[in-house]
């Protein structure tokens, strides 16, 4: 496959259109029910809608990916089988995994679906890779952002799989036990209900003063001043106090986005894939705008011309960017 597919995440039916639209190649998307009467951990769709939005795809030229990547808690297996079962029959183009039993089911019964690596699985090294290969078939590897260019360009050589990275979107290192404080917050997981700060459960309280709290599941998450923007509520991105940090500090990461529109020719060059965009959550304006922009830098790149790179920074989180680990290891 030619180096420079978007893949673009969709959290509702529109959503995933307007992804289509702007030109993205790949669509991910997950199922909100398996059947009609048992709730499946994933994404966002019923399996109806899934089933107009492939073929909504695939009419525009594009394929959809379903989102398996969660993993099974002990006795619930049957969920991510019927899952696949019911992917298989809406015809999706790929399924994207983490679990490896989750992998072996997919490869030993839809062996003409390409199956995909997630980046929850968290291989970033030729042996890593290289067995899900040889084991489960995997054509495509989504890698952590935690790896430079030359790291990438050098297991570029070493698997015989495709790449993809992300390029733009939420910075999220994974840093162990941030969604089960979410979790803990909201008594909804992340990943197992689709959802990070579910709407519901975030409110914003205003001192006299008009200082800004935001609250999540009744706890507070940041405090804002007067002249400041509030920010969405998350665990991963507040401010929080200790003995020896009393004022507050970021104890994850400060509010920032991941953009790596600048890097995009030496991605290409490295033999990048495809390039992901991060925000299923995100609104229809977002998507359309983000893809829209990464759809005509691709384009550009491939005739030989200099990619014009729109400016990005207005849809990034605290209006902040980042290279991250791409650059350089460095970058902290």
């Amino acid at each position: 496959m030619t180096t420079g597919e978007l893949v673009c995440p969709a959290g509702t039916p529109a959503a995933l259109r307007t992804a289509v639209d702007a030109g993205a190649d790949s669509i991910y998307c997950g199922f909100q029910n398996a059947t009609n009467a048992r709730n499946f951990p994933g994404l966002n769709f019923t399996p109806k809608e899934l089933g107009t939005a492939v073929q909504y795809a695939h009419e525009h030229g594009a394929r959809v990916s379903l989102a398996l990547n969660s993993y099974p808690p002990a006795g619930k297996f049957d969920l991510w089988r019927e899952a696949a079962d019911l992917g298989n029959q809406l015809d999706i183009d790929a399924y994207i995994v983490a679990d490896m039993g989750v992998a072996r089911y997919i490869s030993e019964t839809y062996p003409e679906r390409r199956l995909h690596l997630s980046v929850q699985a968290a291989a970033a090294s030729p042996d890593a890779i290289c067995y899900y290969v040889r084991e489960f078939g995997v054509k495509r590897v989504v890698l952590p952002r935690i790896l430079t260019i030359p790291e990438i360009r050098e297991i570029r050589t070493e698997i015989p799989c495709e790449i993809e990275t992300f390029i733009f979107g939420n910075h999220g290192l994974m840093v162990e036990g941030r969604c089960s404080l979410t979790n803990y917050a909201t008594g909804l997981s992340t990943n197992m209900d689709g959802v990070c700060s579910p709407a519901h459960l975030v409110e914003y309280v205003k001192d006299g003063e008009g200082n800004m709290s935001s609250r999540l599941g009744g706890f507070t998450i940041d405090r804002f001043g007067a002249q400041e923007n509030a920010g969405y509520p998350t665990i991963c991105k507040g401010r929080y106090c200790n003995e020896a940090q009393p004022d507050g500090y970021y104890a994850f990461e400060e509010p920032i986005s991941l953009n790596l529109s600048k890097l995009l020719p030496q991605l290409m060059e490295a033999g990048v894939t495809a390039f992901k965009i991060e925000g299923r959550q995100r609104s229809r304006a977002y998507v359309r705008k983000v893809v829209s922009a990464f759809r005509a830098a691709v384009d550009d790149i491939r005739a030989g011309n200099e990619p014009h790179l729109a400016d990005l920074v207005a849809l990034t989180e605290g209006q902040k960017q980042t290279e991250g680990a791409y650059k350089t290891k460095k970058w902290r």
